[in-house]
């Protein structure tokens, strides 16, 4: 018997994924077909705004993983077993 699975990637997904790979491509090498040349510097106050974004960037990742950070440093209780408790029948 021949099997008649269709994966996830087949119909209009497929489509969609193709458009927009096109899509990107085509905007991409417009970009590069545009170039010009800049004639410019970089100061010290964009110096500064690169540190400040990277800074932020490692303060916000720090925030995210903040639990398991603060798990390297701590340590844990050993979990004491629960007593199952049933309620005394009513007479």
């Amino acid at each position: 018997m021949v099997s008649t699975s269709s994966s996830p990637l087949e119909g209009p997904l497929r489509l969609k994924i193709t458009y927009y790979v096109v899509t990107f491509a085509m905007l991409f090498c417009l970009a590069l077909s545009f170039e010009r040349q800049a004639h410019a510097y970089i100061d010290p106050g964009s110096g500064l705004l690169m540190l400040q974004a990277a800074g932020t960037i490692v303060a916000g990742a720090l925030f995210t993983v903040r639990r398991r950070i603060k798990a390297l440093f701590t340590r844990s209780k050993p979990a004491e077993p629960t007593k199952a408790t049933t309620p005394a029948p009513e007479a």
